[in-house]
């Protein structure tokens, strides 16, 4: 009797493992349904706003506890874009963003603390032209939609480019200058559950 209850034991450990009732989710970026965008101050007086066109993430998403969700985006810094052939040439070079030694920047999830209903503070490092920074960004959860095949999330929040090496300015006549330091950053996300592949027979 002992010897089939260890068995019956060591059988359900090993179901139990090998398929966790609880496990979190796969979530892909849908590229295009998202959008991850910028601002940074021109002139004293107006806002140069741009985008990036590829990047991509993944989210590991615990549905019963949120908190133990983890999440991971990347850029490709030559995709950025700002309506402007010769500015755009201007931030790839090493004034800016240097794509060709940096050809990405990327935000990794350390922690995730639920601070309202569908509102976190998501904590990760953050690392653009070979420069991390540990940065805490508040993240909107938008819902599921209705067949529970996707998800949304919203972030905006501010960096300042001099931390990361985004050095470049010109001095304005009568003071002040070209650009400002502190960049607004916007990630607009709509995630795909990842389906799961049928196991071998």
């Amino acid at each position: 009797m002992m010897t089939l209850r260890r068995l019956s034991f060591a059988a359900v450990a090993a179901a139990a493992l090998a398929h966790p009732a609880l496990a979190a989710d796969t979530w892909v970026v849908d590229k295009t349904h998202s959008e991850a965008s910028f601002q940074v101050r021109h002139m004293m007086v107006s806002k140069v706003r741009g985008y990036f066109t590829d990047f991509g993430g993944t989210i590991q998403l615990d549905r019963a506890k949120p908190e133990a969700s983890t999440v991971e985006f990347t850029v490709k810094t030559p995709s950025i874009s700002t309506a402007n052939e010769k500015r755009d040439a201007h931030l790839r070079s090493a004034d800016f963003f240097e794509v060709e030694k940096h050809p990405e920047m990327s935000f990794k999830s350390t922690r995730i603390k639920a601070v309202g209903k569908d509102k976190y503070e998501v904590t990760g490092n953050f690392t653009l032209k070979g420069v991390t920074k540990e940065i805490t960004v508040p993240v909107n959860f938008l819902g599921f939609s209705p067949n529970n095949e996707k998800a949304g999330f919203e972030t905006t929040f501010a960096i300042n480019r001099k931390d990361y090496g985004l050095l470049w300015n010109k001095d304005l006549d009568g003071g002040g200058y070209v650009l400002g330091d502190d960049v607004t950053i916007s990630v607009a996300i709509e995630a795909a559950k990842k389906k799961e592949t049928a196991a071998a027979q």
